[in-house]
């Protein structure tokens, strides 16, 4: 899969996201004038806020218009209720069109962080290829190209954050540390980083072809929100 097509299917899994979201509004209040209140779940909400801000960033750059706009209008949502309309516009609805409008400014072909996405083709074909080996049955080689892509993505992103090269278990903690990923994701990657691990030292019975596809896939995503 390429970049591109990489990117607009994260786009469009975070439009499905957002649209989960909406219509898991449960009513909060009914005022004096009988005027209906929805909430959210903040947690939800804030998954998909943070996965978008990443996207953007990544896309736009933190100078995007779309990247600031999002970013300020994310911060004044209330943190403790995530209150909206039915109707009215609210804090989430102009997340959501804000984000809507990113979507269509990027197939409309509005790119900045070039540098960015340059890398990110290139890991692409090397997941590609790793697709194509993993399709024909050989688990194993396929599982270590994928490792090494990781790699070199949390390489890339050190680099970006002033952050010295080390071990890819020593990267991730250095990044969650640093902000930019949270403990979730710090021990997913360690899960995928001892997958790789099995594959280059040939312990090839403990995980299956099943664990390196959601491996590449988990991959791809990662570098689609971060680099």
């Amino acid at each position: 899969m390429k970049l591109d097509s990489l990117i607009q299917k994260r786009f469009a899994e975070l439009e499905d996201n957002a649209k989960t979201i909406s219509e898991s509004r449960e009513k909060d209040f009914v005022t004096g004038e009988g005027e209906v209140f929805y909430k959210v779940a903040p947690p939800v909400f804030t998954a998909w806020a943070t996965s978008v801000l990443s996207l953007l960033q990544r896309i736009f750059g933190e100078d995007g218009t779309h990247y600031q706009r999002f970013s300020e209008h994310y911060e004044k949502v209330d943190s403790g209720a995530y209150k909206y309309n039915a109707v009215s516009t609210s804090g989430f609805e102009v997340c959501w069109s804000i984000f809507q409008s990113a979507r269509e400014d990027y197939e409309g072909g509005y790119l900045f962080n070039v540098r960015a996405l340059v890398k990110a083709e290139v890991l692409d074909d090397a997941l590609e290829q790793a697709e194509k080996i993993l399709n024909a049955g050989y688990k194993d080689p396929a599982c270590v190209v994928v490792g090494v892509a990781l790699e070199i993505t949390l390489k890339e992103m050190c680099t970006r954050n002033g952050i010295s090269h080390k071990k890819l278990d020593g990267m991730n903690v250095e990044l969650c540390k640093a902000g930019i990923y949270n403990m979730a994701k710090q021990k997913q990657i360690t899960a995928w980083a001892d997958l790789r691990n099995n594959a280059a030292h040939g312990n090839w019975s403990e995980y299956n072809a099943a664990d390196v596809k959601d491996f590449l896939d988990g991959v791809q995503r990662f570098i689609a929100d971060f680099l």
